[in-house]
């Protein structure tokens, strides 16, 4: 069912939402920064509690961010000129005997000094406990915050959401973006982003079809795209997380397709999972999506691998199903035999940044299940940045002839043990304090190479330098050091020096 959400109901919710400042900043402080906590965690009492006597704007919490029934003569007052029965009828309220409650989620969402409101489904636990529907439509949860917290925000003329949903990844983009073009294959996700969009006043062109299929022969700056991604048996339980094809073919799918549909210099960047199989290299299964010689540089960053016991139960608490039931059981064990008949040993899941390229391009994999804070939208604008400044000095001798400084995010830690004559290091590892936090060891002789990259000296200098005051073969030494630098610079470790002061 499609609900009706006419743009004069959705203008008139508005100014209600204004009026009772339910927003980001208004919902802080009303509940304070523990209840708000509290209520992140699905904890809703202390919320609950602050909410009490609070006017128009505490019935609008209770009801949209709690779940809670509400009398009519209090919805009506926090609805303002949008009437009850226009509510109902639009499916933003729904009737509980002699009280009302929220049909849809409308909530607040920020970052920064933005603040929207995103429209979307009843999640399973305010629909009591009940499965969501094939059709839902998710709202704003992890994976959608992860992409944007991935997304570059360089500004950009056009963008294309692919698979919008709720439409929160266009909601970010306006920010940046001359226009936006959203699809989906959902006509509820479409009715549901539009009332998002029209809720706050932001500009976007809809379309409704398949993967690419609506915007076929059209290109763009930026592409964003959370798509289904679940990994499982070929099948279409829900729309939001079910592609229909099997295993991790929907990321392969778009991660093949979405270079061609982008501007050059275009960039485009997409949640995604693989599956690890016994005797098969993850970081050769993703890399095989893309053809040589397609193009395309392509960073695959792998956040997390989870087994299969795990990401099965994970997905069916997630659509609101009772593992302990009959139907949950029966789920668990058709998705576990399909995953164990696949030779499916685990899952891994992360963000792909994609850019068309002039030439071969570059496709590299990275492991990055560690904790960081930082976002990767930067980084992936200053990762494909230094990959430009790689391929213009290929050759050794382009390399060795570059400028170099150690960044300041750069530091040494040395690890020693006793010995004969004091403290004698065995090991020397490098740490970068910003982005993604890399690490990697050197041998002595690295650490006082890096000693050296401060602009003043090209490498091959340092190097020869080096080699006399330790006594090696300076060829060996710039054989063993060239693949090492590489690897430095790609990382943001060490960076040219003509870059010194400016954001990499």
């Amino acid at each position: 069912m499609i609900p009706d959400l006419s743009a004069d109901r959705i203008d008139r919710l508005r100014e209600a939402f204004r009026a009772a400042s339910y927003d980001a900043d208004g919902v802080l402080d009303l509940l304070g920064h523990s209840a708000h906590a509290a209520l992140g965690r699905g904890e809703p009492m202390p919320a609950l509690r602050a909410t009490g006597g609070a006017g128009p704007l505490g019935t609008l919490v209770r009801l949209f961010l709690l779940g809670h029934p509400e009398t009519h003569a209090d919805v009506q007052a926090a609805l303002g000129s949008l009437t009850i029965d226009d509510a109902l009828a639009a499916g933003i309220l729904a009737a509980d005997g002699e009280l009302l409650r929220a049909g849809l989620d409308i909530r607040p969402h920020g970052e920064g000094e933005h603040s929207w409101w995103v429209v979307s489904d009843l999640d399973s636990d305010l629909r009591g406990g009940r499965p969501v529907d094939p059709d839902h439509v998710l709202g704003v949860g992890h994976a959608s915050l992860s992409l944007v917290r991935a997304t570059t925000r360089r500004p950009v003329g056009s963008v294309l959401d692919l698979g919008t949903g709720c439409g929160v990844q266009a909601l970010h983009a306006s920010t940046h973006a001359s226009s936006i073009t959203v699809t989906d294959v959902s006509q509820r996700a479409l009715a549901l982003a539009a009332a998002t969009f029209r809720l706050n006043d932001v500009e976007v062109e809809l379309d409704e079809g398949e993967w690419f299929a609506p915007v076929r022969g059209r290109r763009f700056d930026l592409i964003v795209c959370n798509p289904p991604f679940v990994v499982g048996p070929p099948r279409t339980d829900f729309t939001y997380r079910d592609s229909g094809l099997a295993g991790d073919d929907a990321s392969a799918l778009v991660v093949r397709q979405l270079p061609s549909f982008l501007n050059e210099g275009g960039t485009g960047q997409l949640l995604a999972s693989w599956v690890h199989r016994e005797g098969e290299d993850w970081e050769d299964r993703v890399a095989s999506w893309l053809p040589p010689g397609a193009g395309v540089d392509a960073w695959f960053v792998q956040r997390d691998v989870a087994d299969p016991d795990l990401y099965v139960g994970t997905w069916l608490r997630d659509a609101g199903y009772d593992l302990r039931s009959e139907q949950g059981m029966r789920k668990a064990a058709e998705w576990l035999d399909w995953f164990e008949s696949n030779d499916v040993i685990g899952i891994g899941f992360g963000f792909v940044t994609l850019r068309r390229a002039d030439g071969p391009g570059q496709v590299v994999c990275e492991d990055l299940r560690h904790a960081f804070d930082d976002p990767l939208g930067p980084e992936s604008d200053a990762w494909l940045r230094r990959v430009d400044w790689l391929r213009e000095h290929d050759s050794d001798d382009d390399l060795l002839a570059a400028r170099l400084v150690t960044a300041d995010s750069t530091v040494l830690e040395q690890v020693s043990q006793p010995g004969d004559e004091g403290w004698e290091p065995i090991v020397h590892r490098l740490h970068r304090t910003d982005g993604p936090g890399w690490q990697h060891e050197i041998d002595e002789l690295g650490v006082r190479l890096l000693a050296g990259f401060r602009g003043a000296l090209p490498l091959d200098e340092l190097l020869e330098l080096l080699a006399m005051g330790y006594g090696e073969e300076v060829e060996e030494l710039t054989s063993a050091a060239i693949p090492v630098v590489r690897e430095l610079v790609r990382h943001g470790m060490v960076v040219p020096a003509e870059w010194r002061g400016v954001d990499q």
